[in-house]
């Protein structure tokens, strides 16, 4: 015990020298990792931090550097920091801290990530649908058959739209929800905001942006154009904020007798009239105005307008001002039949596919070659926001001004060599087939979207991936932690079964929305998603961990197994709101016995993802630790398979 003691004073020791006494503002700990405000992350030696002896990894999130140091280790590294006098501060004063601390670009940059990636796999899958769509139902592609597109039949192609469409006429919902809840509102006060503002009874924005399509702008007080917000992303970002802003302030101050029905009330009542109203008729001008700029660039010779196009054009898709060439494209091909526009556009997809190529080339870590992989797959069909809010946005825009300037060279080369599409609305793969009209047309696009792509590979391997891409990713302990007793109670060659601790939808542990828990570096297990607000003891154990936050418990059964259930990511913000213990540290727990209640819902309304890991902590003291499989389970019914000590 004493030599245990002394090892958690040794690595608190070195953690504190490392890191810098006089640059940890503040220290406090959830279930699984050491947290410090700092003043200056990247005064931290980390390859050094990590060598220290129980430290498992090391990450910057949150305003927070956190140290991964597992359950029942933290609070003991935790109780001997405290003992060196350092500076701590309450949670409200860290709150403040992390805002100071995140300012600027790199404030928005985090913004955008914390808004886009939880939607980017369903971005990705309508991307996909999107390729295959204009590949097959392409009448160049159908006439090689001796077929055409009017041949397919009615109900094919209304499938196939609601596949392919739904995820993009409504994406400012999409977004508006997500926004929503990363500025602190109800999710779904933003949804419904969202779906407001691209109702059907609201003229459609694509169609008043087509000259063809006899739409146009509603004129509310014979002055104000009133028009859907479709593809609007910049304007659906605004919209959360001033939605959430405002929900806050009123929850402040609404008597909770009104509540529940008249904060949401008049949120939606304000936040669409400002937006609808305010926001959005001064967006709509700045749309009919940019269709001028881009008139009078198409005409400026030696391919100077082609490459100020070309760079410009990836700004517009993040803002989702986009929308606005279709204005241009559909005239010019009424007028000449064909569309120089979309040709210079085109290439910012193929930069982005560079982009994606070189960070899944060049990354060390499994998450980010994975993004990378799963975005470039998307960007081949022609959607783009996966690269441009996973990648472009994320690592202090160096991708992002990489791939501007990559397209816009690619731009710049096809307008001096007068190249034009006959058609629009294809993208990457699918758009080499708006030039088999003539094969130079053809061989010329070819040419230069290959060297496009080539191009911002090359300039992004050599500068644009940052540096904490390029390190190993942390799976396992780096230093010399002691090794740890072995007990033999479980008899060789045997197994068991851990029961639910509670009862929702089972997922993998790769699928937590959490790196340090997906990657098991905590230890190996499964999730839950719970239905139910209540967690039990999934068998006879000592409590050997519980947090006065009351979302995490540490078990030890009397066989040696350790067992860590966390409930929810990142909750331990919450200070123990909506959250109640039942037991204590040092109880002995019967199978089945309750150890935490909690409001699922609440949390969720407070932002939170309630995804429950149920981790064998000490997993490597067995032959293997394997989830019983997924869909729905019951408290008690069996979830963890552990195989035979070893």
């Amino acid at each position: 015990m004493a030599m245990e003691s002394t090892n958690y004073q040794e690595t608190a020791r070195r953690i504190v020298e490392i890191v810098g006494r006089d640059n940890i503002i503040s220290a406090t700990h959830c279930a699984t990792r050491l947290r410090l405000i700092v003043k200056d992350k990247d005064a931290i030696d980390e390859k050094q931090l990590e060598k220290v002896s129980l430290v498992k990894g090391t990450f910057f999130n949150a305003g927070q550097y956190q140290i991964i140091l597992g359950t029942g280790i933290v609070n003991k590294v935790y109780g001997e920091i405290q003992k060196m006098n350092l500076k701590t501060l309450s949670k409200q004063e860290q709150d403040e801290i992390i805002k100071k601390q995140q300012t600027g670009v790199k404030r928005v940059m985090r913004t955008l990530g914390d808004i886009f990636v939880p939607i980017i796999p369903v971005i990705a899958a309508t991307g996909l649908f999107l390729g295959l769509k204009g590949c097959v139902f392409n009448d160049n592609v159908l006439a090689l058959f001796g077929a055409g597109s009017a041949a397919i039949p009615d109900y094919i192609v209304i499938l196939v739209n609601v596949l392919t469409e739904t995820a993009f006429a409504f994406l400012p919902a999409i977004i508006c929800w997500s926004a929503y809840k990363v500025f602190g509102g109800m999710p779904v006060i933003g949804m419904v905001i969202g779906l407001m503002l691209v109702s059907p009874i609201l003229p459609n924005a694509y169609s008043v942006a087509d000259p063809g399509s006899g739409a146009r702008a509603v004129m509310a007080f014979g002055v104000i154009p009133v028009v859907g917000c479709q593809g609007s992303v910049l304007l659906a970002i605004l919209t959360a904020f001033i939605g959430a802003n405002l929900e806050k302030k009123l929850r402040k101050v609404m008597p909770n007798a009104l509540d529940l029905i008249m904060t949401p009330f008049v949120v939606m009542l304000v936040t669409f009239l400002v937006t609808i109203l305010g926001i959005g008729p001064v967006m709509h001008i700045v749309e009919l105005k940019l269709v001028q700029v881009v008139e009078l660039l198409i005409r400026i010779p030696f391919g100077i307008g082609g490459f100020v196009i070309g760079a410009t054009y990836p700004l517009l898709v993040i803002t989702g001002l986009h929308h606005t060439y279709t204005m241009i494209e559909t005239s010019l091909l009424a007028n000449t039949g064909f569309n120089p526009v979309i040709t210079l556009c085109a290439m910012y997809g193929f930069a982005n596919v560079g982009t994606c190529l070189a960070f899944f080339v060049k990354s060390k870590q499994e998450p980010v070659r994975q993004t990378a992989m799963g975005a470039m797959l998307s960007q081949l069909f022609g959607i783009s926001e996966p690269a441009l809010f996973g990648i472009q946005l994320r690592y202090n825009l160096r991708p992002l001004i990489i791939m501007l300037g990559s397209s816009g060279l690619g731009a710049a080369l096809l307008s001096v060599l007068k190249i034009q599409s006959n058609s629009y609305g294809l993208a990457v793969l699918p758009s080499y087939l708006m030039y088999l009209y003539e094969w130079r047309q053809l061989l010329w696009y070819f040419l230069v979207s290959v060297l496009t792509v080539t191009v911002c590979f090359g300039a992004t391997c050599l500068f644009g991936i940052p540096g904490e891409v390029l390190e190993v990713e942390t799976g396992k302990d780096l230093g010399e932690s002691p090794e740890p007793e072995r007990d033999e109670t479980l008899p060789a060659g045997s197994q068991r079964f851990l029961g639910s601790p509670l009862t929702g939808q089972v997922i993998p542990m790769k699928d937590v929305g959490d790196d340090v828990f997906a990657s098991e570096v905590l230890g190996k297990g499964v999730a839950v998603i719970p239905k139910e607000g209540e967690v039990v003891a999934p068998c006879d154990a000592e409590v050997t961990a519980l947090f006065e936050t009351g979302h995490a418990v540490g078990l030890k059964t009397a066989d040696g197994m350790e067992l860590l259930i966390h409930v929810g990511i990142n909750t331990v913000e919450l200070q123990g709101k909506y959250y109640r213990t039942w037991v204590s540290q040092g109880d002995a727990v019967k199978e089945g016995q309750r150890l935490i209640t909690f409001d699922v819902e609440k949390i969720r309304e407070a932002g939170y993802d309630v995804t429950t890991p149920v981790i064998v902590a000490n997993s490597g003291d067995y032959d293997s630790v394997e989830g019983c499989g997924t869909g729905m389970v019951k408290a008690m019914e069996p979830l963890v398979k552990v195989g035979a000590r070893r």
